[in-house]
C-alpha cells in the first residue's frame, strides 16, 4: 500500500443549527450540521417540516396556497 495517501482524521465538536453538539472524527477541522438525530423526524417521532434553502416559501410565491 502507498504511504502517506489518506487524510489526516481530526477530533471535532459538530455543532448543528438545533444547538445539539457531539464530538467525532472528519477530515474537516469545523464541523457544522444543518439537522441531527436530536432534531430530525425520523428519530424524534414527531412531525416537522424540513425546508432546504427557501424551496417552500419560493413554491408558495409562484404558485400561491390554493
Amino acid at each position: 500500500m502507498k504511504k502517506d495517501i489518506h487524510p489526516q482524521l481530526h477530533l471535532v465538536t459538530a455543532v448543528c443549527a438545533c444547538g445539539n453538539t457531539f464530538e467525532t472524527y472528519s477530515t474537516k477541522e469545523d464541523l457544522r450540521l444543518e439537522i441531527c438525530n436530536a432534531c430530525h423526524p425520523f428519530f424524534t417521532g414527531k412531525q416537522k417540516f424540513v425546508d432546504t434553502a427557501g424551496r417552500v416559501e419560493r413554491f408558495k410565491q409562484r404558485y400561491g396556497e390554493r
